[in-house]
């Protein structure tokens, strides 16, 4: 019983680490986001149609300025970390000149992503919430934040556990919209039912990282189980998590099978899950595994 404690603390710590690590250059990077790429946006150029969200909100006059300073923005490359950051400069300033701008969900979309691509989760989450309080059913805002604050929160700050409480709702909420979804007008359905999986995977593997950060082991898996079954985009980390969570329930199998799929996946996880894999295995061929 004693090893076994040893061992969750360890684990628990070497999870924490490694999120703050992966939180801006792992999973999220390999996503597909909210851009604000040219040649990735819609023909008509609509906040709207841009989300998946049961909100319809108001869309200001159009104006010629701010169409050509959007274009020039969307005209920016973003292939690495400079490029992004002037992009986001560029948006920033787009959103002080033309505070009540017909494109202001577009933009928030795009902090949103792109702060924590940068690894300024703060940010991130201060335009996310933004992009809430414009647009509170944007269910891809909620499952993005519900994924990245359990990530990047300090569980000894003050208000870690309220930070934490608010990744729950989120990941919730988002779950509960999803289903109520009508398809957007020129969406096919292939489209839209690859997105609604994908944002159920962030917003499952959000409520699954919420439940690993309280040391609920048992309650986490099935959450994590559900986001990497949904995950059309491989993510490392909710399987590196996975396999915390079942090597830490005694389902050694389980956890060995988690890590080599995280293994298996190109990035700052890789080792750390190679090693954690060869453990699981020694860990089920020395111990009795607990049931499923």
């Amino acid at each position: 019983m004693k090893n076994s404690k040893c061992f969750s603390m360890a684990a628990g710590a070497i999870g924490v680490a490694m999120l703050m690590v992966c939180s801006a250059a792992g999973a999220q990077d390999s996503q597909e986001r909210p851009t604000l790429n040219k040649d990735k946006q819609p023909a008509q150029q609509q906040p709207a149609s841009t989300t998946l969200s049961l909100d319809t909100p108001a869309t200001p006059p159009a104006s010629s300025e701010e169409d050509t300073a959007l274009k020039a923005i969307q005209a920016m490359p973003e292939g690495s970390v400079a490029n992004l950051q002037a992009k986001i400069d560029a948006t920033e300033a787009f959103i002080q000149k033309f505070p009540q701008s017909r494109y202001r969900s577009m933009a928030y979309g795009f902090l949103t992503v792109s702060y924590t691509q940068v690894g300024k989760s703060d940010k991130s989450m201060d335009y996310g919430e933004k992009e809430l309080e414009l647009n509170p059913n944007d269910v891809a805002t909620m499952a993005i934040l519900s994924q990245t604050i359990p990530r990047v929160v300090n569980m000894t700050a003050p208000d870690g556990a309220k930070k934490l409480d608010r990744a729950e709702v989120l990941g919730k909420r988002a779950v509960e919209v999803v289903a109520t979804l009508p398809k957007p007008e020129g969406m096919t359905d292939e489209v839209f039912a690859n997105t609604k999986n994908q944002t159920l995977a962030m917003a499952h593997g959000g409520l699954g990282l919420v439940d690993w950060r309280r040391g609920k082991f048992a309650d986490a898996i099935p959450e994590l189980e559900e986001s990497v079954k949904l995950d059309t985009i491989a993510d490392p980390v909710n399987w590196f998590i996975l396999g915390v969570a079942n090597q830490n329930t005694s389902h050694f199998d389980a956890a060995a099978a988690a890590y080599t799929h995280c293994a298996s996946i190109a990035g700052s996880l890789q080792n750390t899950c190679k090693t954690k894999s060869d453990e699981a295995k020694k860990l089920a061929a020395t111990k009795l595994s607990a049931p499923k």
